[in-house]
């Protein structure tokens, strides 16, 4: 084998091993050890730079080399070796992309970078413009060094906040623990955002061939076939199974407690066939507002029925994302039919029913094919005639609707 190969050889078995400046030495002591041309031979065996090998021999050469190892430094470069920071050759880079990722606070608020995408090939052809010689990578490096990092908005303001909202939260809780160590149903209900029926754009992805997505409309007008849907949830807290109506006509009071009948005959009264009162946890506002009027009518039919007391009550405004059946349900509704299309009230059905979770959430769906009169007025005559019980405490959000004696008919 020649000097070359046997060098070669050597280094490829050392070069993992060792660190920057044992390896320095060991390629200085085998250039010193070939004499005259040992720099050139080593540096082309190994690939490394004469420039490395002469600064070993420096290194070999030095007094410091004889030294026991207990004196020599650890470091693996002298004090201040290496190559300079990007940050430290231009010291006014962080500042510069700092007031271009931020310019409403830090920088210039008529910056065109305040309507644009701040992606980091934006970023780093900004600051190129501006003088600084950096990549898409380094700009990557110094947004996270300066505690920046990819974000999407948040879900945060509520919008104005009653003063006994956490009193309110707090009286729900305490309602619900009272009626499940009861053995009593409690169930929340809403209903979900209508739905376009057809070959739209369903947000979300879904896996296909490749190549292949799945071909919709480009654009949103409803089909006056297909029409919309409008999904009606109610969620039992204590089961965790939950019942949907799909209606197909207007979302009213009457549609609302219709499909709270439909869950407790079909779901309700087989696991609760002794319960004498219902609890229902809802939102302020929609079909099922504490100001419809409709809605208390509604439930006092519903409660004159079944015979049993039906007890209520509202979130606070602005809180219904605190409503159970929004994370419990609703959130994983929309997300088994993420990128589908609804081509058909029959395909919404299917989605629904087999929405399941590793927590065990069963789901029952069916279309609610009925008619529902929008703009229905309650008289205060009507009104009067409800046997409504207003709690002491907010008896506007929490009230209990008591069954009337049905008559008798001999």
């Amino acid at each position: 084998m020649d000097m070359m190969k046997m060098i070669e050889s050597k280094y490829q078995a050392l070069s993992d091993r060792l660190n920057e400046a044992t390896l320095r030495f060991w390629l200085a002591t085998e250039a010193e050890a070939l004499g005259r041309g040992g720099v050139s031979t080593v540096a082309r065996a190994t690939g490394t730079s004469r420039a490395t090998i002469y600064a070993g021999l420096k290194e070999l050469r030095s007094p410091s080399a004889t030294q026991s190892p207990e004196k020599q430094s650890h470091g693996v470069r002298a004090k201040g070796g290496g190559r300079k920071k990007l940050t430290a050759k231009d010291p006014g880079l962080l500042d510069e992309l700092d007031a271009l990722v931020d310019p409403a606070t830090r920088g210039d608020s008529q910056s065109p970078l305040r309507w644009t995408c701040k992606s980091t090939p934006r970023l780093a052809k900004e600051l190129k413009e501006r003088g600084h010689a950096v990549s898409r990578r380094t700009v990557c490096r110094l947004l996270a060094q300066l505690g920046y990092s990819l974000q999407s908005t948040r879900k945060t303001r509520e919008g104005g906040k009653h003063p006994d909202r956490d009193a309110q939260f707090q009286h729900i809780a305490s309602e619900v623990e009272q009626y499940q160590s009861a053995g009593d149903p409690v169930i929340s209900v809403d209903t979900k955002k209508k739905e376009l029926i057809g070959d739209f754009k369903n947000a979300g992805q879904e896996w296909q061939p490749q190549g292949q997505p799945e071909e919709v409309r480009v654009y949103d007008f409803i089909d006056s076939a297909l029409g919309k849907v409008a999904p009606y949830g109610v969620y039992d807290l204590t089961a965790n199974q939950g019942w949907v109506s799909v209606g197909i006509d207007h979302d009213t009071a009457e549609f609302a407690v219709e499909s709270i009948r439909r869950w407790w005959n079909e779901m309700g009264k087989p696991l609760y066939p002794k319960a004498r009162r219902l609890l229902i946890t809802a939102d302020c506002g929609g079909s099922n507002g504490y100001r419809v009027r409709l809605w208390r009518v509604q439930l006092q039919k519903l409660a004159d029925e079944l015979e049993i007391a039906i007890q209520v009550c509202h979130f606070p405004p602005g809180t219904s994302k605190w409503n159970k059946i929004e994370h419990r349900m609703f959130c994983h509704i929309t997300q088994n039919w993420r990128g589908r299309p609804l081509l058909s009230r029959e395909v919404v059905v299917n989605l629904i029913g087999n929405t399941t979770t590793e927590a065990g959430l069963r789901i029952h769906a069916e279309v609610d094919g009925n008619t529902y009169e929008a703009g229905i007025k309650v008289s205060d005559q009507e009104l009067a005639t409800l046997a409504i019980e207003r709690d002491e405490f907010h008896g506007e959000w929490n009230y209990k609707i008591i069954p009337r004696k049905m008559p008798d008919t001999g």
